[in-house]
């Protein structure tokens, strides 16, 4: 299949025609992935900000048709239009059964790059190929274990409902089930990007009474407004901080970092209020540590920080909650998506990812 590999960290990625893909093993379907988000995370480890295997297939905010699918396999079959979610729900294992699937067993694949079992199911000259953050999507074809491919009706446009995958699952899911932020709250988002949009638009969802969302990007504050934020602010010229606090008279009951960076989740915390919880959305470098001090006013104010994986989510349930959303008029998919590019265009896109230009492009795989 054509795909684009990583062959090497900080070089262009190949477009190249000869990545083998297996067949679908007991419990696997595979996807004809139609178009593909891309997320920060992905220029991270093009960038080598995280660390990953070598070659690496990226992508993995993508929706496409199954096209094979393996025995044991219920409730898919070829022709259906899916979403894929870089983290397949077992829904089996001791996090899952307690309603924490955004630490299922199956979450190690979005870090070592691989299926469950070990293996990838992508080779090029008889060479493993990895799957890069669970999925591996920048390709024709992914393969992918049942859950992780959640059927959508055949109205849903693939190009929009593609950014389901990662960043509106990771967004909205992040107030929805890590926050659980209440009717009436007080939010500060940090971060306007593909996630923050998203986390915004969560906020609107539950029914946040005010919604400060701060980006040094006019644009994205604008997107911010256009999306419900009451308040929108510029970093490099205020004290975001000391707004949040003074626009609510005690902090904010909820924070969000949806930059990935340890001094925008250490700003959270000086934000909320006695009581607030800051949650890291965004993935931050591995050598950025969190410095909480002192320790004692942490304790006897009583704040909560609270770690996000792909909006504490369990797939095979938000997918068709988001989708409902969006087809009720209350959730806005298609201004999110910003750039739609070909996959011959991958690094020009990624230049437009590092660059802060618009919000999100989507590949087309059949460009």
């Amino acid at each position: 299949m054509r795909a684009a590999v990583l062959v090497e960290a900080g070089k262009p990625l190949v477009v190249c025609d000869d990545v083998e893909i297996a067949e679908p093993k007991a419990g696997q379907v595979r996807v004809k992935v139609k178009h593909c988000g891309i997320c920060h995370s992905d220029l991270s480890i093009v960038d080598g900000v995280f660390p990953a295997p070598m070659p690496v297939v990226l992508g993995h905010e993508a929706a496409g048709i199954v096209d094979a699918v393996g025995p044991d396999v219920a409730g898919l079959a070829p022709g259906d239009h899916v979403v894929l979610t870089p983290l397949a729900p077992c829904g089996s294992c001791y996090f899952c059964v307690r309603g924490e699937p955004g630490v299922c067993v199956n979450s190690g694949s979005i870090t070592t790059n691989a299926l469950p079992d070990g293996s990838t199911g992508l080779s090029r000259g008889g060479n493993v190929v990895f799957r890069g953050v669970g999925l591996g999507a920048f390709g024709e074809y992914v393969l992918t274990q049942a859950s992780g491919a959640v059927k959508i009706p055949h109205d849903v446009p693939l190009d929009v409902a593609c950014v389901i995958g990662c960043a509106v699952q990771t967004g909205v899911g992040a107030v929805f089930n890590t926050a659980r932020v209440e009717p009436g709250a007080t939010v500060l988002v940090m971060g306007l990007g593909g996630i923050g949009l998203s986390i915004v638009q969560g906020a609107v969802l539950a029914g946040a009474a005010r919604i400060i969302a701060a980006d040094p990007l006019p644009a994205r504050r604008t997107a911010a407004s256009m999306f419900g934020a009451t308040d929108v602010l510029d970093p490099n010229e205020t004290d975001v901080v000391a707004r949040a606090q003074a626009l609510t008279g005690v902090g904010v009951d909820y924070a969000f970092d949806a930059v990935g960076r340890s001094s925008l989740i250490e700003d959270g915390l000086r934000a909320t209020r006695s009581g607030g919880t800051t949650v890291c959305v965004g993935a931050a470098p591995i050598d950025q540590n969190i410095t909480i001090a002192p320790a004692a006013l942490f304790t006897i104010t009583e704040k909560k920080l609270l770690g996000c994986t792909l909006g504490s989510c369990n797939s095979l349930r938000e997918i068709p909650r988001l989708i409902a959303l969006w087809q009720s008029g209350r959730l806005d998919l298609a201004s999110l998506v910003t750039a739609r590019r070909p996959l011959a265009e991958i690094d020009a896109a990624m230049d437009d990812l590092r660059a802060g230009k618009g919000i999100r492009t989507v590949l087309d795989m059949a460009a």
